[in-house]
């Protein structure tokens, strides 16, 4: 079984993945963009298979109606994204010590990436989500 293990830039939250991760989905919406300064890169997991240290340390966001964002209250890293609906969390890539052997996937929200940075790879694009 895959372990993967990670955590934010000052420590207080850590986290232990098990079992194979999503490939990387590369989200260019406005939200995600301001969080981050650029855009997400996540993959995620199952609820039931992430265990967190150090979640009393973790600020959550409702970003919308439907989802809420995770942030470490003391670094302001960015660690986790959470639909309502869903039974799965969204983990930002660059918080997983490497390697991580994670793989690209594509890119959502193609239509609202920022002005300053071009889409050159050639993973598929979507405008919106992908249904």
């Amino acid at each position: 079984m895959e372990i993967h293990e990670g955590g934010c830039l000052c420590g207080a939250v850590r986290f232990k993945t098990r079992g194979k991760l999503r490939e990387i989905i590369f989200c260019h919406c406005s939200q995600c963009r301001k969080q981050t300064g650029l855009y997400y890169a996540a993959t995620n997991v199952p609820n039931n298979d992430i265990d967190v240290e150090g979640a009393d340390n973790i600020t959550w966001y409702r970003s919308s109606a439907e989802a809420q964002r995770g942030f470490c209250r003391f670094c302001g890293s960015a660690l986790f994204w959470k639909a309502d609906a869903l039974d799965y969390t969204s983990i930002l890539a660059g918080t997983f010590k490497t390697p991580t052997r994670l793989e690209s996937g594509y890119h959502i929200y193609c239509a609202d990436k920022g002005d300053y940075y071009a889409i050159e790879d050639e993973l598929p694009k979507f405008d919106q989500g992908r249904a």
